[in-house]
């Protein structure tokens, strides 16, 4: 077993118990809070289970509901752990904005640790800032631009091959796109005869993070099998990285290095590449799941956003080429704001600090809710409506407060990836409205699934015809 992997699954019975042990917060700490501030309320839920099945079962409808009957701060049992809940973006913008550095990523560490150990996500406070540094290198304004002629070459070749029919199902086949898009911007390569190999170590190791049974076993073993497949695949392919001069990311993380000499290491880079190729693919195919979806819905938005990609010719899209693509840009956020990709983020508090007026204590996982903000009627005009307006010059109800629409997180820990996935979205867009129009039935709405990061359950079917 990998040094990434050994604790907290290593046979020292005692070591794991101190690692459960360390992330339980004590009830008798609810009641509890300094002179001034208010304890949190909440409550555990059912024995053993707390609130996890009902977590997973309705998603946001049970964030929702948690809001509307405590507010904006709250804790429930979950997972084998308290958490509180940071809902709103008043309650988002402490959490985020970490202005007393109480919260650090260690949160995710319960999660997702041993399936994506160390990745950037997941690093803290300087530590984060060194990798952050130099993982920049790899996303320079010159790199995007090199990397957009890429992705529209890859964008191209794979929808030329789909095959128009009703019930087509496009979260698959935009999966598919998202992962050759990934493979060859970030790695300059194919994946071949192990393509299915790691998209399943992919989808594993991103869906293990909610199981409720964490031993190596079901979803959680899948996880840990999925983190082994992929580091293989990382560690094989790194000598031939290091030595290469490939315009990939892969290697710009093998080659990075600052003014004064930092360089990533070998687990560094297998770490960064593991959990950068997972935020890659997964995060767009949902981002632009969700725009098919509401395109489908809505044919007048689809005909305005064809119109201007017509209108470019065939040019192949550049950084600046894109800005000439208004309603698209709309629509995007517009889906983003319905359907959040990165839909909570979690931390840990590292010493007792306050919330609103709530005490919290060191130690105490601290979730916020992105995908709650973008639906609260407080922010939001007739928030569930698909109204791409509201983030035109004249409404920008984005603007209502800086924690209210957030697609790419907040405060430091802001997606690294944040322009190149904008621009693939919309890369892939562009080519699908030039050569395809779709619709979903009056009657469908489509079921995300809320398990790990939302996808549609049924794969999206749509009825695709080529124009």
């Amino acid at each position: 077993m990998s040094t990434a992997l050994r604790a907290p699954y290593d046979v020292d019975k005692n070591a794991f118990d101190r690692w459960l042990m360390d992330r339980a917060w004590p009830r008798k700490d609810l009641a509890k809070a300094p002179a001034g501030l208010k304890p949190v309320p909440g409550d555990p839920g059912l024995p053993l289970l707390g609130h996890s099945l009902e977590m997973l079962r309705l998603g946001l409808n049970y964030a929702m509901k948690r809001y509307d009957q405590y507010g904006p701060v709250s804790w429930v049992r979950a997972f084998g752990v308290n958490v509180v809940s940071a809902s709103g973006p008043e309650a988002t913008q402490v959490v985020l904005a970490n202005r007393d550095k109480a919260y650090s990523q260690k949160g995710w560490e319960y999660f997702i640790g041993p399936f994506f150990n160390r990745g950037l996500m997941l690093l803290d406070f300087d530590e984060h800032i060194y990798h952050r540094r130099l993982m920049q290198l790899a996303f320079t304004a010159d790199r995007l631009s090199g990397y957009m002629v890429q992705v529209g070459d890859v964008v191209r070749d794979s929808v030329s091959s789909w095959s128009p029919k009703d019930g087509f199902l496009v979260y698959p086949a935009l999966k598919q796109l998202t992962l050759d898009v990934a493979t060859k911007i970030f790695m300059a390569t194919t994946l071949g005869g192990e393509a299915t190999k790691l998209t399943k170590a992919f989808v594993d190791t991103v869906r293990a993070g909610t199981a409720l049974v964490r031993l190596p076993i079901g979803r959680w073993g899948a996880g840990l099998a999925g983190r082994k497949v992929l580091e293989d695949y990382f560690r094989r392919s790194l000598p031939a990285k290091r030595a290469s001069d490939s315009d990939d990311l892969f290697a710009a993380l093998c080659h990075a290095r600052t003014d004064d000499g930092e360089t990533f290491t070998d687990d560094d880079v297998v770490n960064h590449m593991i959990f950068l190729m997972m935020a890659a693919h997964d995060t767009s195919t949902i981002a632009t799941s969700a725009l098919v979806y509401y395109l489908g819905k809505n044919p007048e938005w689809q005909a305005q956003v064809r119109a201007e990609s017509l209108a470019l010719g065939d040019e192949p899209l550049t950084v600046s080429t894109l800005e000439k693509l208004p309603t698209l840009d709309l629509v995007l956020k517009e889906s983003m704001r319905l359907v959040a990709p990165v839909p909570w983020m979690v931390r840990r508090t590292v010493k007792d600090t306050e919330l609103l007026g709530h005490h919290v204590p060191e130690g105490v996982f601290v979730t916020t809710l992105s995908w709650l903000n973008h639906l609260l009627p407080e922010y939001w005009t007739d928030p569930l409506r698909f109204d791409p307006e509201r983030f035109s010059e004249d409404r920008r109800e984005d603007k209502s407060h800086r924690f209210a629409y957030m697609p790419f997180g907040g405060g430091v820990h802001k997606c690294i990836g944040m322009h190149f996935g904008t621009q693939e979205v919309k890369t892939i867009a562009h080519e699908l409205v030039r050569r395809f129009e779709w619709t979903v039935p009056a009657d469908y709405d489509v079921r995300w699934d809320p398990t790990a990061l939302p996808l549609p359950k049924d794969g999206l079917p749509i009825s695709l015809t080529r124009r």
